[in-house]
């Protein structure tokens, strides 16, 4: 029995492996309709989601099984003070699969060492985001048409995103990959990112405030949103949140082939005449999210 708790779980070819077959289900979708039927996914989500919950669902139903869980801790016997380990536990029993989210680093780990049944992190506070990496990777791939040889600029808040320190570290894995990381100076990415996984591993990259600047050599545009819910104070955030918008005249000096990627949800960093944009890949980003949980489902339940 595998989990999926981190972006590294896979190996670069297991990843690959992976991404090849949520393209062939995204081409072929009636000939995966039915391979879960009799199959439960428990989605665990103690704080709020859209689109990592919905997408997780709808990729479970596409599949042909049925979802069962809660949306916040609140509705869930964690407000009556039961552990995660007792949780899962008892969740082991009721599905075949889960995915959980939680404020608290760890809190997936934690659920893996008790469970019976795969645990897939569905976003650990600050930390790991796996599958929305893996949905970064495909998107990448279904875009550009290969992941290697790749200018990315990563844009925002790059201190508290757990999807752009995911993707920093599945990218570093794959040929000729240079980033371009574009913030304040107060969200910079943490010194164990910059040292431990680009600098030690001999990875290409600058650190520059102004998009403006970095936009002209940039391949992929990964677009960030400053998040309130990681601020401890509401003034650094107001001060923050508006530091970056990326609208028609910053795209001017894009390339032709860049793309944009947004995690979403997006506030106002994203400028909507920016939608209509043949660069922007952000929904069709949440479309392959589907696509991509679908084939880690299969995958961690060996059902091909």
């Amino acid at each position: 029995m595998r989990h999926l708790l981190n972006p590294l779980d896979f190996s670069v070819e297991e990843t690959d492996k992976l991404l090849d077959l949520a393209i062939d289900i995204e081409n072929n979708r009636d000939k995966y309709s039915k391979i879960c039927e009799g199959k439960k996914l428990a989605t665990l989500f103690y704080e709020p989601s859209t689109r990592t919950r919905l997408s997780f669902e709808a990729a479970m139903l596409n599949l042909g099984g049925s979802v069962l869980g809660f949306h916040s801790a609140d509705s869930s016997s964690a407000a009556k003070g039961e552990s995660v380990a007792d949780t899962i536990r008892v969740i082991s029993s009721y599905a075949d699969i889960a995915a959980m989210r939680h404020p608290k680093e760890g809190a997936p780990l934690v659920a893996s060492k008790f469970s019976s049944i795969p645990v897939i992190n569905a976003g650990d506070g600050g930390h790991q985001h796996p599958t929305q990496t893996l949905t970064d990777l495909l998107t990448i791939k279904r875009m550009k048409g290969n992941i290697t040889n790749l200018t990315v600029g990563l844009c925002g808040d790059l201190k508290f995103g757990r999807t752009v320190h995911s993707l920093i570290n599945a990218l570093i894995r794959y040929q000729n990959i240079k980033f371009v990381l574009i913030s304040p100076e107060e969200l910079r990415v943490p010194d164990y990112i910059r040292d431990d996984v680009l600098r030690a591993n001999n990875i290409e990259f600058s650190e520059v405030t102004s998009l403006d600047e970095a936009m002209p050599q940039l391949d992929i545009l990964y677009m960030t949103r400053v998040q309130k819910e990681r601020f401890f104070n509401e003034e650094d955030y107001i001060r923050l949140k508006d530091t970056y918008i990326l609208d028609k005249q910053k795209l001017k000096h894009a390339k032709r082939d860049m793309y944009i990627l947004h995690p979403l949800p997006r506030v106002n960093e994203i400028s909507v005449e920016v939608d209509n944009d043949p660069r922007a890949a952000y929904f069709k980003q949440a479309q392959f999210g589907v696509y991509v949980r679908m084939a880690l489902i299969l995958t961690l339940l060996e059902v091909i």
